[in-house]
Formats: C-alpha cells, structure tokens, sequence
C-alpha cells in the first residue's frame, strides 16, 4: 500500500438498486456488496404469498428464498468495474418469478452453498427535515487486517480475505481489484408513506436478520420492538463460526422445529434464548406525520436515542 494508492482513491456516489414489493419499493447498494442478495429474499418471498407470521411458511419460506439469493450473490458480485451484466435483471419481474417456482413450500433444498464472512455495526438516523440515512461500518474482524501504516496510524481493514488466489475465480486477487463484501445497509420507501432504515452485522446473517425483521415488522405488522426480539435464525456462516446448517435460537416453538426437519433443514438449535450469532439489528423510521421510531436488537449492546 503507497501513498499513490491512497492519492487516486475517489469516493463515488451509485445509484442504488431498487426492487418492488407489493407494500414497498427496497433500495440497497450495489456491488462489491452483497446487497443485491438482499433485495431478492425479500422480492421472492413477496412471491410466495404468505400470511401468517412466526408459522413454518414464514421461516421456511425466508431460508429457501436466501438459499436462492446467495446462489445469485456468488455467481455475479464482483467488483463492479468487472460485472458484464446488467444486475437489474436478477429484480426483474420474469425473474424473480421463476426463481419462486422454484422453491419447494414443503421440502428443503440442499444446502450449503460457498461461504462469505464478516464483522460489522450498523446506524440509523431520521430528521425533521425527512431525511433518512442506513449506515454500516467493518474493519472485517476485530482488528481488520493487524496492520497499520507506517506514520499515517490508518489500521487497514480485512476485506481483502475474500479475494481467491485462483485466477479462474470469480474474485480472484489483482492490483487495485475491489473486494467483495457483506456490507449491508437497507432503506425502504412503503406504500403508506413510512421510510424505514434497517440493518444488522453479521456476515451471511446480514440480509436474513433483514428479512425477518421487515417481514415481522412490515408484513406482518408486528411493533418494531417485537419485530427485532422475536427469535431468529441463521442459514451459513458468520463471523467466528465453521457452520453452515440452519441454526435456530431456543425460544422457537418446539412444533415448529419439528416441521422444518421434517422439511429436510439441518436445523441445530442454540442453547441461547439470544444469540450474538444472529446479528445486532436496528431500525429507524420517518412516519409521514414526521414522527420518528427507533429500535435497536436486545442481542447487543447499542441502543436507539433522540436528540
């Protein structure tokens, strides 16, 4: 790492991606993030018609559709300088549609799929003015790389992990090639005029934790704080785990449990009522009234305030 480096390095504003839902249109950034994978669990399960919250259609039906998603994710995110594709295909309607059929409502699909990981806190913030901001920042680890610049103190993070040292691949290593990453800030614009800002830490858990929190709080209509207690799941790895089967905190319903097996999920329940495995999740949403709410995951240590 040169001074050079650092001198052509240039911020860059994109424009999001976007997806609609029948209550909301999504926006979340894209590559080398992982936020494409987002928008698609909540766009398939959208799809798949459910309407009881907490059953087996509703947590079945999130994993399959992040199984789908993280399929998608590992074949085309990239840095974005090498991405061919046009990604708005992979929200397009034909798409996503097929990709529904797809999913079995009453049997498992195989799993695992290649793993990503990752270390992270998210922030939310509202204004009177209407402005709503979702943020997210990662060393990549607890100290990202270990390594600080000589006479700068820069502590440079870790994001170059996910990089293959096999040239074939698709995030293989090459001087100033940006990393994939699991940074995954969310934003949705709802149909009666709410802005919510929502996310979490927690590697392949980032777009899961999401979706059960929108799914919980918007769909389904559960108050937020409800929505970010409720028990949660995690499907693949995150920060600090080799796991990849389906894990489950201890407060879900035995039956519950039972039918997933029964479904062919590798399910392990936690021995945690709360889990640190399953993120730190918040939220943040304007009301068009210019009320503003705030929740933050009783899984960790932040909080949500107003000044």
């Amino acid at each position: 790492m040169t001074r050079a480096d650092l001198e052509k390095f240039e911020a860059t504003v994109a424009e999001p991606l976007s997806v609609s839902m029948q209550v909301a249109t999504l926006y979340n950034s894209p590559p080398p993030t992982q936020r494409l994978a987002s928008l698609v669990i909540l766009a398939l399960f959208d799809r798949l018609r459910v309407t009881q919250c907490e059953s087996f259609e509703h947590i079945h039906g999130l994993v399959e559709t992040t199984k789908r998603a993280f399929r998608v994710r590992d074949r085309v995110v990239t840095d974005p300088d090498r991405i061919a594709l046009d990604l708005n295909q992979f929200l397009a309607p034909a798409f996503l549609d097929a990709e529904a059929a797809k999913i079995d409502a009453r049997k498992a699909a195989r799993w695992p799929a290649p793993e990503a990981r990752g270390d992270t806190v998210w922030m939310g913030a509202a204004d009177a003015s209407g402005l709503v901001v979702s943020y997210i920042q990662s060393l990549y680890w607890e100290f990202g790389s270990g390594c600080v610049l000589p006479a700068t103190g820069v502590l440079m993070q870790n994001r170059g992990a996910s990089f293959s040292l096999d040239p074939k691949t698709l995030n293989a290593l090459s001087p100033g090639r940006r990393p994939f990453h699991t940074l995954n800030p969310a934003l949705a614009a709802l149909r009666d005029g709410r802005v919510i800002a929502y996310g979490t830490m927690g590697g392949d858990g980032q777009p899961q934790t999401q979706a059960a929190v929108f799914t919980r709080h918007v769909l389904f209509r559960q108050p937020l704080d409800q929505a970010l207690d409720a028990p949660r799941w995690l499907l693949g790895r995150t920060w600090g785990s080799s796991h990849t089967n389906l894990r489950l905190e201890s407060r879900f319903d035995g039956n519950l449990v039972d039918r997933l097996l029964s479904a062919g999920h590798d399910v392990e329940v936690l021995d945690e009522a709360y889990s640190d495995t399953m993120g730190h999740a918040g939220a943040v949403i304007l009301h068009p009234d210019g009320t503003l709410e705030g929740g933050h995951d009783p899984r960790a240590d932040g909080g949500a305030a107003g000044l």
